[in-house]
């Protein structure tokens, strides 16, 4: 307890608070880097002040899309450490240590809910519940192989499982994403049926690797960190030699 005070002064010490958009200046690198590290998915809008094109949008952006945290820097010495050196939106997310820009002079529109769909959609956290908006933002990871959890919602295995595979994601940063997809969802049966599942024969785990098209079931079991682990590791080292063709269907949808 102790240490997560200290840690949250130190971090509310080096972000300045700008009363009118109610959104945290970022003064320095050292700033940023404590921003980005406080949250699974952070938004930073470079630009180069209020009167920007797009300022108005992320102050107004950033009101709806409340779980993710959204800072302004205004110092181009900062920019540079991030490669940005126009105004720019940028996602920062650790379950795939991406930085996801939006260089608004690139843009056709901008409006605050454009802003809003951006953020949705690039969403991606340790583990991220799968939907027709988050499913964009995950297979447009470089990151090429997911690990499932199949759990209906409100069952009583859905928050144990939920809560234990979202601590163990970290372990995988760069390898895997996460995904979350709850079977009690008519809109995800398509997901279960491309694995030959139903609702009534879940929780269970399995992987899929767009990048070769692929797909595994964690054998019928106790569905566990370790057995998880595992399964995730044997796939790594190449040894899930029991494998399904994924099928024709697209690879941007389950």
């Amino acid at each position: 307890m102790l240490l997560t005070l200290c840690f949250s002064l130190l971090v509310s010490s080096v972000f300045a608070t700008e009363t009118d958009g109610a959104l945290p200046r970022l003064t320095d690198t050292n700033a940023a880097e404590a921003f980005i590290d406080s949250a699974e998915v952070v938004v930073i809008a470079f630009l180069e002040g209020e009167e920007s094109h797009g300022y108005k949008e992320i102050v107004a952006a950033a009101k709806v899309v409340d779980s993710v945290p959204v800072a302004i820097c205004t110092e181009k010495e900062v920019w540079a450490d991030y490669s940005v050196d126009s105004d720019t939106i940028t996602i920062f997310r650790k379950a795939d240590n991406h930085q996801e820009n939006l260089v608004l002079a690139e843009a056709k529109k901008l409006e605050s809910e454009g802003l809003v769909n951006f953020i949705t959609i690039n969403e991606v956290r340790y583990l991220t519940e799968y939907n027709q908006v988050t499913a964009v933002g995950l297979f447009s990871s470089e990151v090429k192989s997911h690990l499932l959890l199949f759990a209906n919602r409100g069952s009583k295995e859905y928050t144990d499982l939920r809560e234990q595979l979202a601590a163990l994601a970290p372990e995988f940063t760069g390898k895997f994403l996460f995904v979350l997809i709850n079977g009690a969802v008519k809109s995800n049966f398509k997901s279960l049926g491309y694995f030959g599942l139903k609702s009534k024969d879940l929780p269970r785990v399995g992987i899929y690797d767009s990048a070769s098209d692929m797909k595994w079931l964690l054998p019928e079991g106790e569905i566990s960190a370790e057995r998880v682990r595992e399964f995730c590791q044997s796939f790594l080292r190449g040894e899930l030699k029991e494998v399904k063709q994924a099928g024709a269907e697209a690879k941007t949808e389950l």
